[in-house]
């Protein structure tokens, strides 16, 4: 890449950057701020970065970021689809397909991500692909934005690998099956039936998984608005919760937050999970059956998909 092109990437990241009001992204101002927007460390910190990377991007010096850094970058910087598609460009990286699994969340609903404030929340889009989640939700279910590939996909996972279920009372599964099999058929309805990536999620799905295959047959159809949720959480227990979902305009992507049910005792445990901070989502099958440990919370405003750490 030109060294033109470096400086011409830094310039945009600082013209952004300087943008960005901090109360935008959940950070307090502070009485000693001298700048209105946000700091290079808070950017760094926001995009999953180490400061001194983001400062040699910033001062056209650095190496060519990564797709999952731009992407990173973009959701820290508030950016829009136009301004996402110019810094891939400025990269000299490809601009990501709309819908696929890099897709760029809506800075709206990165907005209402981080004014939800002690509610567990995340954006995902209509294939189950987290893009974001907030401490809380990290919390609440782990980190369900670390994943790669087709496994991205929580709809390939649940079919796939029985640990996805883990934290799922078993009484629950069907209905969560089906649930996510006719929602998946609503996608692929706006998406169209030519839809790469929808098609080979399918593909894969019907070729590894006989409950899938089943529910696929039966053509049924059902967008996922609103659902109750009861998770085993390790530390705190049983959780009873309603899932909402807002949806953008093309329906591809939605914002997910959990309240909890009413007379459950959910509310109470969900106060101690925002003490606890994030946890190994860990279910007492083993200490294989789920991910691996967290040893810190997310950053400001939650951790973007990929956590690229250069």
């Amino acid at each position: 890449m030109p060294n033109t092109r470096y400086a011409e990437l830094g310039a945009f990241l600082r013209s952004r950057r300087e943008r960005v009001r901090p109360g935008e992204v959940g950070i307090a101002p502070g009485p000693r701020r001298r700048v209105p927007g946000l700091r290079r460390d808070e950017v760094a910190v926001l995009a999953g970065a180490s400061v001194e990377y983001y400062t040699e991007l910033e001062r056209g010096a650095g190496s060519q970021p990564s797709g999952q850094m731009l992407a990173a970058l973009a959701r820290a910087l508030r950016l829009g689809r136009d301004e996402r598609d110019h810094l891939y460009r400025l990269a000299n990286r490809p601009v990501p397909p709309r819908g696929g699994t890099a897709s760029h969340v809506h800075p709206v609903m990165l907005d209402l991500l981080h004014r939800i404030d002690g509610t567990a929340a995340m954006v995902s889009d209509d294939l189950h692909t987290v893009l974001v989640q907030n401490p809380l939700a990290v919390a609440l279910l782990g980190d369900l934005s670390a994943h790669r590939g087709r496994a991205a996909s929580f709809i390939h996972r649940w079919f796939t690998d029985p640990a996805a279920r883990l934290i799922y009372p078993p009484e629950d599964h069907a209905p969560q099956s089906h649930s996510f099999v006719a929602d998946l058929r609503a996608a692929i309805g706006r998406r169209g039936p030519d839809d790469p990536e929808a098609v080979e999620l399918v593909d894969e799905l019907l070729g590894r998984s006989r409950e899938f295959e089943a529910l696929w047959t039966a053509r049924d159809v059902g967008v996922r608005r609103d659902e109750r949720k009861r998770i085993a959480h390790p530390t705190v227990g049983m959780l009873d919760l309603d899932c909402l979902s807002l949806f953008s305009e093309d329906g591809r992507q939605r914002l997910l937050w959990f309240t909890p049910r009413a007379g459950t005792g959910t509310g109470e445990k969900l106060a101690l999970l925002t003490v606890v901070g994030t946890q190994a989502m860990r279910p007492s099958a083993g200490p294989s059956a789920g991910p691996s440990p967290r040893a810190a919370p997310a950053p400001p405003g939650g951790r973007p998909r990929g956590d690229p750490r250069p």
